[in-house]
């Protein structure tokens, strides 16, 4: 065992990939609990593919970092969903299907132009073997700033998604709630898709939480084995990637499915 361990982690790469699972797991099984518990995984998927816009936005203002054009799009795009759905003009999935479309189409649209578009094809699965030391740092920034938030706020939020009127007549802030919540989701969606990927960043959102939702009794459960889930999900993900030479990404999603699907098999027979 410590050979195998000092095996896997004599690479920097390797140890710096190691922490940033460490880090993003926890934020996933955190956030997860609540938008499975929200009926949110429509939003957070056109969240994950309206970074192609903000990358548009960056390359079209000249900016050689499109990092921030991305942050700031993701937000003022998830405070205009919320926005919108709060107006009941349209069903909510189809205020997202519209605006998640056009985000997706408009991004390529710029960034496909000249045929440029292969060197921004990475984003599409990610590469957590590619963070550095600095960017871990900004990881474990967003993660702290979320565990705040969770601690204050979680109460308020959870009383939002069961009974928003009810909320209401409590004296909390509905508003207020759901988009801290959004911007929240908005910035660690987009802090982890260069690692994650576009395609499969809304997997690792739903997987662990709806997974505990399986088996969980009581709401502690719920977070406790969606953190666990998580992390188990992108730690074993991580290790057989790097011993069959594929993917981080997938794999961690491959992990998660079967602990979905072995955890559904269990809640079911243990409800007959």
């Amino acid at each position: 065992m410590i050979g195998f361990f000092s095996e896997w982690m004599q690479y920097g790469f390797m140890k710096n990939a190691f922490a940033a699972i460490l880090i993003i797991t926890p934020l996933f099984g955190i956030l997860g609990t609540m938008i499975v518990e929200r009926k949110m995984a429509f939003f957070s998927d056109a969240l994950g593919h309206s970074a192609w816009t903000g990358i548009a936005i960056g390359v079209v203002l000249g900016l050689s970092d499109t990092s921030l054009s991305m942050l700031l799009f993701a937000v003022i795009f998830a405070l205009l969903l919320n926005k919108l759905s709060s107006t009941g003009i349209a069903a909510n999935d189809t205020i997202i299907s519209v605006f998640s479309s056009c985000s997706i189409a408009v991004g390529l649209a710029v960034l496909s132009k000249g045929g440029n578009f292969s060197q921004y094809s990475g984003l599409l699965v990610g590469d957590v073997l590619s963070i550095s030391r600095k960017e871990i740092w900004y990881l474990m920034i967003i993660f702290i700033l979320t565990l705040i938030f969770w601690i204050c706020c979680y109460n308020r939020l959870h009383a939002v998604s069961i009974h928003r009127a009810l909320a209401k007549s409590r004296h909390i802030p509905v508003r207020l709630m759901e988009n801290l919540f959004a911007v929240l989701t908005a910035l660690i969606v987009m802090v982890s898709i260069k690692w994650v990927g576009m395609l499969i960043i809304n997997a690792l959102l739903i997987l662990p939480a709806a997974s505990s939702r399986n088996i969980s009794e009581n709401l502690r459960e719920y977070h406790f084995f969606s953190i666990v889930f998580s992390m188990f999900s992108g730690i074993f993900g991580l290790i057989i990637s790097y011993f069959i030479n594929v993917a981080t990404g997938p794999m961690i999603v491959i992990v998660a499915s079967i602990i979905y699907f072995c955890t559904y098999t269990y809640g079911k027979k243990s409800s007959s």
